[in-house]
């Protein structure tokens, strides 16, 4: 059970005033807040033993590495990844999306095919478009329905021995729809293709189990994980990292240098050029012990009162219409109210101390696909709660009446 009193005395952002109100923080799924125990760790690393890692005999840089590779277990555990050198750090999603799709770069020709699906956040499609203008590859898009839910009868038609690359959100970033990731990796691997599954959304809300789903690679945004900004993961599977070139070159992927030839590190080092970001994989590693702590089970049962709790409040306002009503789905309502610019509702939240988020959520084709311009998207954490709920609705009901 959600001890939500202590939970929140974990934030201390959550005590702000804006404008003269109580901070309503509703944008968790931009990025979520950070508890103490996180920021403490980054502060202990520069006050105690900031140093670089890997490359030094002196009693920092020892605490350091022990530090930084004492976090990659962590993460390696949380994920149930078979080896710790399957878990790469990066600074986020988007660089480990990048990453595969630079060493796909290499692996794909003329005539294969790239599957992704309508409802991806744009950092999981322009890569692979800027992959197949590479390699004439094709790009094709599995179908979503009109309650944001895959059609996974297009998706089983189109996904064929062509297909070398599946890349779909396990969660929406704009509708919050949980896909069926493992139908979409049986579907994928009976045809011989490989998986890259974007956890951005679904890490922080939902237990990961890589070896247990037969995940190929799945990126984590620290950011989203009660983690520092600048900081992830990938993971993927040892065969399929040890087919991928390195993706940066420079210190500490190298294992012999000379002017004639350089030779490569093994993993994880070989994707790891670099000083890294040491202070927020250190503090990732403690962000992943204090969800687990609360207990994915706990968080998921609270989180999914405060979004059935939220649906059912916002429904009884005239006019409000939410987009993404999949029975499958994280605490995220995106929604708008008719002849209101989300954007000018959104505006007026803000004065009253919410911060939700308005727009497209990099998710154009999503709002292309309902035919508007984008959404107010409220996205809930489990230091929120239904009193926080309530203002919101007041609140949009406010608004409501200053705007139509």
């Amino acid at each position: 059970m959600i001890d939500i009193k202590k939970i929140r005395n974990d934030f201390p952002i959550l005590n702000r005033k804006i404008n003269g109100n109580q901070l309503i923080y509703f944008d968790n799924a931009a990025t979520s807040q950070t508890p103490k125990v996180v920021v403490d760790e980054i502060a202990n690393y520069y006050y105690n033993y900031n140093s670089n890692i890997h490359r030094g005999v002196h009693k920092l840089s020892q605490e350091a590495t022990d530090a930084y590779e004492k976090s990659r277990k962590i993460l390696q555990n949380n994920f149930n990844a078979k080896y710790d050198h399957e878990v790469i750090f990066t600074s986020g999603s988007t660089h480990g999306i990048n990453l595969v799709a630079s060493g796909y770069a290499n692996i794909l020709k003329k005539g294969d095919e790239i599957i992704l699906s309508t409802m991806e956040h744009h950092s999981n499609i322009v890569p692979w478009q800027m992959l197949c203008e590479k390699t004439g590859a094709k790009l094709r898009v599995a179908p979503m329905d009109t309650n944001g839910v895959l059609i996974m009868e297009e998706y089983s038609k189109i996904c064929n021995k062509k297909t070398k690359l599946v890349v779909i959100s396990h969660v929406s970033n704009a509708l919050g729809t949980i896909n069926p990731i493992e139908s979409i990796l049986s579907i994928a691997h009976s045809n011989n293709a490989v998986v890259l599954i974007d956890g951005a959304q679904a890490a922080p809300h939902i237990k990961i189990d890589v070896q247990d789903l037969d995940i190929d690679f799945y990126v984590v945004s620290g950011h989203k994980l009660m983690g520092p900004t600048g900081v992830g993961i990938l993971y993927g599977k040892e065969r399929l990292l040890n087919l991928l070139p390195p993706y940066q070159g420079g210190g500490e992927m190298i294992d012999q240098v000379t002017f004639e030839k350089t030779t490569y590190a093994g993993l994880p080092h070989k994707f790891e050029a670099g000083t890294p970001n040491i202070a927020g994989g250190i503090a990732l590693g403690k962000a992943v012990e204090y969800i687990n702590e609360i207990g994915y089970e706990t968080i998921a049962k609270y989180e999914d009162s405060l979004l059935k709790y939220a649906t059912s409040e916002l429904l009884k306002i005239e006019g409000l219409k939410i987009y993404g009503e999949s029975k499958n789905k994280t605490a995220v309502i995106s929604f708008n109210i008719k002849s209101i610019h989300p954007y000018d509702l959104g505006t007026i939240l803000d004065k009253l101390g919410i911060a939700v988020r308005t727009g497209h959520h990099c998710a154009q084709p999503i709002m292309d696909f309902f035919e508007i311009p984008g959404t107010i998207r409220a996205s809930f954490s489990f230091y929120n709660t239904k009193q926080e709920i309530d203002f919101m609705v007041e609140s949009i009901k406010r608004a409501k009446a200053m705007l139509v």
